[in-house]
């Protein structure tokens, strides 16, 4: 049986993000490592392509994935070969 995660959802930079708890250093690159003009161009990315891939200060891989039915944005970690 599988369990479910459970979703956060927060505003970051005005842009609203959904994601899970163990994601959390992802969502704090985005809110405090970066000024807002360099996240919004990820966002605006993410929402004219549908994904914008990033890499943090630790060399970790990360994906914003645009959800055109809700308006809001998915961070996921990508894994690296």
């Amino acid at each position: 049986m599988e369990v479910k995660k459970e979703q956060i959802k927060e505003q970051i930079h005005g842009f609203w993000l959904v994601f899970e708890e163990e994601l959390r250093d992802g969502v704090r690159y985005l809110r405090d490592d970066l000024q807002y003009k360099e996240a919004k161009t990820l966002f605006d990315a993410a929402r004219l392509d549908g994904t914008a891939e990033f890499e943090d200060d630790q060399d970790r891989d990360w994906t914003l994935i645009y959800n055109r039915q809700d308006g809001n944005y998915t961070l996921i970690r990508r894994q690296t070969e």
